[in-house]
């Protein structure tokens, strides 16, 4: 871990003993953001029979909050170099804390939902920024090893929601797990404005139309993943889907002639970028797939309790925890994609072993399973996030952040969309599994194509560095 914090000759980024508050802060704000949605899973029986609704009602306390931070996170991105990036991860720390307290203290389920739609758009501005700030914190010869550490909080954050949750809930009621944001965010927000690095903003306009079809684009989008999830009707998923289209066509459309467009599609000519930006996509369809379609097998199939479930699931962001660190150093030594491919076969082997799994396993036989998925989806982010960072100019960076952000949450939606699909189609969670294989499959093969350019980029970005 010191290493991050040391200092060579001709480093870029900040002195070393200044990353380390800048690191805190950035570690608090992700923390918020990830540790809020497995948190409030857990809580949604008991707010819903506080508020006096139905469940199916009480899901929107998560969905609306997913559905405005994938919404806003482009927006967030390109807003992030006019204003600066230590501006809108202050703001966004400080949006997302003013909703905590709101929905604290929310009398009603109406109330709440405005709250946990002001948390969305919070989460919106620290997450599409996260990535480009870490690259702006620290030299390039850590930068896999920053991501890798960023890994880590995630998974940790992920692992830890639950457990946090239930202990909560054990002891007060639900209010107080929004509470809990409370000095986290204003602790977040004192650090990131005193140690976040300072930069100059851009001069020219915002592309305001380019925003409303990204948010248009977006949103429909999520709300016909959500339909497909829920088996919805046709005329309802048509609408959405409608919307989609004709909001990427005008986005498309507005991008190529706006003076500062939202997002310049030139960064995908880079083929480094592209391959990189596919990678990500595909294996986190495979992730969000599996996540959903494990919980039915755990409880429908093989008659595990919820509490017993999130044991089982365990494995997973621990070895991520364990495993993710190493993968961001390995990224700095050697071919980034390399061991980024490495880290799909392991995933890959996990996912098959998974779908192989007997109903009458026992505990120990499924977790060494999902160990595994953990293990190879461990070894893959980091190195697979350094490269799709460093594919691009420093000055596109917040872009490329704002891509990797919008690629993940997508990803992982449409995951959970075709765990739902292949339910309403009558196939089995197993057939779930292996559509999960299938599509980190091909995440391999997509990151296969791109070793040998990558491994020419580093070793020329070592080159540039020893000279």
């Amino acid at each position: 871990m010191s290493r991050l914090f040391s200092d060579r000759e001709g480093d870029d980024g900040l002195p070393g003993p200044e990353r380390r508050l800048a690191v805190i802060a950035l570690v608090l704000g992700t923390l918020m953001a990830v540790v809020d949605t497995t948190m409030i899973n857990i809580a949604l029986p008991s707010m819903a029979r506080d508020l006096d609704i139905s469940p199916s009602r009480a899901i929107w306390i998560t969905n609306l909050f997913q559905v405005v931070c994938a919404a806003m996170l482009l927006v967030f991105a390109a807003a992030s170099e006019l204003l600066s990036r230590r501006k809108v991860y202050v703001f966004g720390i400080g949006l997302f804390t003013l909703g905590a307290l709101g929905s604290a203290l929310s009398p009603n389920f109406e109330t709440l939902l405005v709250f946990r739609a002001l948390q969305g758009v919070g989460a919106a501005a620290t997450l599409s920024i996260g990535p480009s700030l870490y690259r702006m914190i620290f030299p390039s010869r850590l930068l896999g090893s920053a991501l890798g550490l960023s890994s880590l909080v995630v998974a940790g954050g992920y692992a830890a929601g639950p457990s946090i949750g239930g202990l909560v809930l054990s002891v007060a009621n639900w209010p107080w797990l929004f509470a809990l944001n409370l000095p986290l965010g204003v602790a977040a927000v004192v650090m990131a404005w005193r140690a976040l690095p300072r930069e100059v903003s851009r001069e020219g306009s915002f592309d305001s139309f380019g925003a409303i079809f990204s948010m248009l684009m977006l949103g429909g989008l999520f709300m016909a993943m959500d339909a497909v999830g829920h088996q919805a009707s046709a005329l309802e998923l048509l609408a959405w889907g409608m919307l989609t289209g004709v909001a990427l066509l005008g986005f498309v459309w507005r991008q190529r002639r706006a003076s500062h467009p939202l997002l310049p599609l030139g960064v995908f000519r880079e083929s480094r970028f592209r391959l990189a930006v596919g990678t990500q996509g595909t294996a986190f369809i495979g992730q969000g797939l599996t996540f959903v379609a494990l919980s039915f097998l755990y409880q429908q199939e093989m008659g595990y309790s919820a509490l017993h479930t999130a044991w089982l699931f365990t494995p997973w962001p621990l070895t991520i925890m364990l495993v993710g660190p190493l993968a961001g150093r390995l990224a700095d030594r050697f071919n980034p994609a390399l061991v980024a491919t490495t880290g799909l076969v392991l995933l890959l082997l996990g996912l098959i072993s998974l779908a192989l799994l007997p109903a009458d396993a026992g505990v120990l036989d499924s977790m060494w399973r999902t160990a595994l998925c953990g293990a190879g989806f461990g070894l893959f982010q980091p190195p697979n996030n350094r490269e799709l960072m460093t594919s691009v100019p420093l000055a596109r960076s917040a872009n490329a952040s704002g891509v990797m952000s919008t690629t993940r949450t997508v990803g992982q939606s449409l995951g959970v969309a075709l765990v739902g699909l292949c339910l309403a189609a009558g196939a089995g969670v197993q057939q779930a599994l292996w559509l999960g294989a299938a599509t980190t499959l091909l995440a391999l093969c997509i990151s296969i194509i791109r070793v040998g350019r990558a491994g020419r980029a580093h070793v020329e970005a070592r080159s540039a560095r020893a000279s």
